[in-house]
């Protein structure tokens, strides 16, 4: 048997470059105003998927939520060699909070069939909650394990019998997650939701070959492959074609899901299934106001201490 893995990715505004613009008047991010990034943890994620499939056989699916221009951290993940890849794109699901957004998500993930496994990064950068993961989990009926920082072993669910070391047969996979103070490890059944961190792994590049294959496709084999996405009534997430060797090339192509297609409630989804409302945001600039040398003498530090002292600096 092999795995089926989901991994779940985001494209996030580039937190470095945040200004007053960030926040539009109704408490939602301005995308257009910051430059879109692949999630660094979610890249991790997707190497950890990468990894398990290399070793254990099977299929990676990568499902991200967002506008049509998100499509780029699908191309990403395919050229870095996931299998499939699903774009949840529809008006109604914009301005989505975590509670939403965890419910379409799981959703997706269900629409896919059974998985062993669904990965994702602990926390996105343009919100630092790291709410999505547990919520979804919660939501799909899994287990989880949080701030993963290794994925110790996976014993891969039986088919009419018990698996090596699962007298169930349902599989298991053990994980050391990152605690405050140090680290712990814990097993849990199949299937089952891990996030994790940067600690994980170091992601791998684009593949040049994949890149190129993907090129390929799209100028040969279909003329529209960069709108084919767009079309939510396609159910095909494959496309072939006759290589200049005439060796048949079959690749993955990003297919879209709406509201309807994933069978959501619209009430759920978006802005009117979202509680939480940002009032308001603002930048920090941390700015030097002065300078002053101490002298490199015990007196010196010493009038130093006693001032920070003063100041409740140092108590």
């Amino acid at each position: 048997m092999s795995l089926r893995i989901v991994v779940l990715v985001k494209q996030v505004p580039d937190t470095q470059n945040v200004t007053g613009e960030a926040m539009k008047d109704d408490g939602t991010v301005n995308r257009a105003a910051l430059p879109a990034v692949f999630n660094p943890e979610d890249l991790n994620a997707l190497e950890e998927a990468l990894r398990l499939k290399a070793r254990h056989g099977g299929r990676v699916s990568v499902i991200t939520m967002g506008p049509p221009a998100a499509v780029q951290v699908l191309r990403e993940s395919l050229y870095r060699g996931a299998d499939e890849a699903i774009l949840l794109s529809d008006k109604d699901f914009a301005g989505a909070d975590t509670l939403a957004t965890s419910y379409t998500l799981a959703l997706a993930v269900r629409k896919l069939g059974p998985v062993d496994l669904v990965l994702c990064g602990r926390q996105a950068i343009d919100g630092d909650t790291a709410q999505v993961g547990p919520q979804t989990a919660e939501k799909l009926g899994m287990p989880q394990i949080t701030c993963v920082s290794r994925i110790d072993e996976v014993v891969e669910r039986a088919v009419g019998g018990a698996a090596a070391g699962a007298a169930d047969g349902r599989g298991h996979v053990t994980a050391t997650r990152s605690i405050e103070g140090g680290f712990e490890t814990l097993t849990a059944p199949l299937p089952a939701l891990l996030t994790i961190t940067s600690e994980a792994n170091e992601p791998r590049p684009p593949s040049v070959k994949l890149v190129m294959t993907y090129k390929e496709i799209a100028a040969e084999a279909l003329a529209e492959y960069d709108d084919s996405y767009l079309d939510p009534e396609s159910d095909e997430a494959v496309v072939c074609m006759i290589d200049r060797h005439g060796n048949a090339v079959c690749r993955a192509k990003v297919v879209l899901w709406n509201v309807d297609a994933v069978g959501a409630e619209r009430e759920h989804v978006g802005l009117h299934g979202s509680p939480t409302r940002v009032k308001d945001i603002e930048s920090v600039v941390l700015a030097q106001t002065d300078t002053r040398l101490v002298e490199p003498t015990d007196r010196g530090v010493a009038a130093l201490v006693r001032e920070l002292i003063e100041e409740h600096i140092l108590g």
